[in-house]
């Protein structure tokens, strides 16, 4: 089973839970506080979905790894690069 085919059985779960209890479908009987709590309950986990991504990703800018190596190896091949390209006959 897919990551996307695993989010979206779960997203479906949470929205027939969330439809049982707005609309009343199977006639539960519940309380009406269960109705006016599930109401904004959709605006309340986007809101919430919205801080878990702006934490994490601010959770892997802060801890984001400089390679060093590979910048230093990027800076060899431009060089290098260059160096071709004026034996070629190229003007930089």
């Amino acid at each position: 089973m897919t990551k996307l085919v695993e989010w979206l059985v779960g997203v479906s779960v949470v929205i027939a839970a969330w439809a049982v209890v707005a609309f009343d479908l199977f006639s539960l009987k519940l309380p009406q506080m269960y109705r006016e709590v599930a109401w904004p309950m959709p605006v309340y986990l986007l809101v919430a979905f919205g801080c878990y991504s702006l934490a994490t990703v601010g959770c892997r800018v802060a801890t984001f790894n400089d390679c060093e190596e590979a910048a230093k190896e990027l800076q060899d091949h431009i060089q290098q690069a260059k160096e071709d390209l004026r034996k070629k006959g190229l003007k930089i």
